[in-house]
């Protein structure tokens, strides 16, 4: 390869690979994320999965997409695309409303043949002039014609070479951002590491795509994007709900306590699962049982067994472990709950995301059952809190539930892998010799914080049993008393706002003088940071308050949040959040910014709704 002189730098750049679910845009998407993040720069990707299974090919129902911000200062997937790839017309079609005014577009033009512009619902022959699209930003690629021809003599049928297209786009977008083809083929060679021959097929591709970059648009400039100085260490991209099984393995390895998953299959949670069921050669037991129900129980029972116990879902399956909820909260049993918020109700919106599960979190089961409710912010901080969530469990022997959502678990971050000493020993509060001799019982507790001590089956002169029943404060026999019951109604209610004395505080960030705050809670956090970044640039003072522990939530949030004349809680929800700290504060006027259309925010959309409401 020569190598290309005329070469612009940038500080980022928006790339939206889209084509059908076949096409393999997320395996291009995810090479191209992965090499960028080995090269120093910030990533932040979206996943744009279509709710059908199979829907027919070319159709613009079946379109899949991927979309990736790389550079310096990246927090969201970006609003607008710089660059769109579409394999097909009905990919142009459908996404032409992400790209920047101006964008470049790389299509397959073997693909504009009567059938398949009949199918995406075009009434011309040409879809570039019936979509308006400027010529001079369009390069069309004869895509199908050169990959026939670069592996012509590969021996692989015609099925097998179309397999390998998504390569070829993959080539191009390397040669427009100068990315590193070695990097690429060493990925490639990872991923088909037992099929050596479908290597070298795809690393043709690869350079077949450079080539034609190079060599047909050589007048055009390619661009390199810049990267911030980093944390010395080993990086690499991570999906939140990767981070999510790796933060339970590090929450197991310093508790001591062997990590047990039971789990149902559901999107966008099961990838959890997948991932843990690999690490059998760290000990991890995940185990996928018959229905949500069962998956709940296995954990509790586990939990009881002295394990680190998980179990994961989504918000139908959050409905259906409540009741077993209830049962781990009345036991007073270290459960952690991974929900994976999509749209809803029902089966809803199975591939897009929310935040409307966070009512069902809180108060989603019968009778006072309070447990901890805290929420990841990102695809790297869900590692962070799963090992958070799992902490609180064990060390206050409470339910957790972990809320994620399907923007952060499927979208991936640049992550540097930690060292074991960045996070701290979680200390189980067993129940000791001495305490067992002075007459303990199950529902003995430390008087600090309240937490009963754990017994582990086997602790000899510790055989007990919890249960759904209530127990006495005193004896921990089953008790039907009036007054006793609301003892301990109170008692567990306790135990879960003592916890806000093991959290950090809440950190304001943005412009300190501001009389506007922005209030956010879980995967929002990148958009609503660049929206605070940008109206402060351009002379509207905010501030940003971001909340991942939600219940209890931080001792000094309350104290913080009143100190602005504006509160303002944006969300992807009707307004959860922010009818939950309208309790809290009944004589603030909260303002709220929402959407539940299935995507995240643009981050134009809060900036927008932060002037209006200023403005009004």
């Amino acid at each position: 390869m020569l190598e290309n002189t005329n070469v612009k730098t940038l500080d980022s750049v928006v790339v939206r690979f889209s084509g059908d679910s076949g096409d393999g845009m997320q395996l291009a998407g995810n090479i191209f994320s992965n090499v960028s993040a080995g090269e120093g720069n910030e990533i932040s990707t979206f996943p744009d999965y279509p709710a059908e299974i199979r829907a027919p090919q070319g159709s613009l129902s079946g379109v899949s997409g991927f979309q990736v911000h790389i550079g310096k200062g990246v927090h969201t997937p970006g609003d607008e695309a710089d660059v769109l790839v579409a394999m097909n017309p009905a990919a142009l079609k459908t996404n032409l409303k992400f790209l920047k005014p101006g964008g470049i577009i790389i299509c397959d033009s073997d693909t504009f043949r009567e059938a398949d512009l009949k199918k995406a619902q075009y009434t011309t022959s040409d879809p570039i002039a019936e979509l308006g699209i400027d010529t001079d930003r369009v390069m069309l690629v004869p895509m199908t014609t050169l990959l026939k021809e670069a592996l012509k003599d590969s021996g692989m049928d015609p099925k097998a070479v179309l397999k390998c297209k998504n390569m070829l786009a993959l080539g191009i977008v390397c040669w427009l951002f100068d990315r590193d083809v070695d990097a690429v083929l060493r990925k490639l060679q990872a991923k088909f590491a037992k099929k050596p021959a479908v290597y070298e097929a795809n690393a043709k591709v690869i350079h077949a795509g450079w080539d034609y970059g190079h060599n047909t648009h050589a007048s055009m400039p390619t661009y390199r994007i810049e990267t911030d100085s980093v944390k010395p260490g080993t990086y690499t991209d991570v999906n939140g709900n990767t981070a999510t099984a790796w933060g339970l393995i590090m929450a197991s390895e310093k508790s001591g306590r062997p990590l047990f998953l039971g789990s149902y299959p559901i999107t966008p949670a099961t990838d959890i699962l997948h991932e843990l069921a690999k690490r059998k050669d760290l000990g991890v037991k995940a185990c996928q049982m018959e229905d949500e129900i069962a998956g709940v129980c296995s954990a509790i029972g586990a939990s009881f067994a002295g394990n680190l116990a998980v179990t994961s879902t989504s918000g139908p399956g959050l409905a259906l472990k409540s009741e077993a909820l209830g049962l781990a909260v009345i036991a007073e049993l270290p459960l952690v709950a991974i929900d994976v918020q999509r749209g809803g109700p029902s089966t809803g919106l199975p591939t897009k995301t929310e935040q409307t599960d966070l009512m069902q979190a809180l108060y989603g089961r019968n009778g006072e059952s309070p447990l901890c409710v805290v929420a990841a912010a990102s695809p790297t901080d869900c590692f962070t809190m799963a090992f958070e969530a799992a902490r609180i469990a064990i060390e206050h022997m409470t339910p957790v539930i972990l809320l994620t959502d399907a923007f952060i678990a499927n979208g991936s971050s640049a992550w540097r892998i930690p060292e074991e000493s960045d996070f701290p020993e979680i200390k189980p509060r067993f129940v000791s010799k001495s305490q067992i001799e002075e007459g303990w019982k199950p529902y003995s507790r430390d008087e600090k914080d309240m937490v009963r001590y754990w017994a582990l089956p086997g602790t000899e002169g510790a055989q007990h049993r919890v249960g759904g029943l209530e127990k006495d404060f005193r004896t921990s026999v089953i008790s039907t008393d009036g007054a006793n019951h609301e003892k301990m109604v109170m008692v567990r209610r306790e135990k879960i706002a003592r916890i806000a004395d093991y959290i950090p505080e809440l950190q304001i960030q943005g412009n300190p003088g501001a009389k506007t705050v922005l209030v956010g809670w879980g995967g929002t956090y990148g958009h609503l940071l660049t929206a605070a970044n940008e109206l402060n640039a351009e002379g509207t003072p905010v501030a940003l308050a971001h909340f991942r522990y939600i219940n209890p939530l931080p001792k000094n949030a309350l104290e913080e949040l009143g100190k602005y004349d504006n509160i303002i809680v944006a969300e992807l929800n009707t307004g959860m959040f922010a009818d939950y700290l309208q309790s809290k504060m009944p004589g603030c006027n909260i303002h709220r910014i929402n959407k539940i259309e299935g995507q995240p925010f643009m981050v134009r959309e809060i900036t927008e709704g932060v002037k209006h409401i200023l403005n009004d």
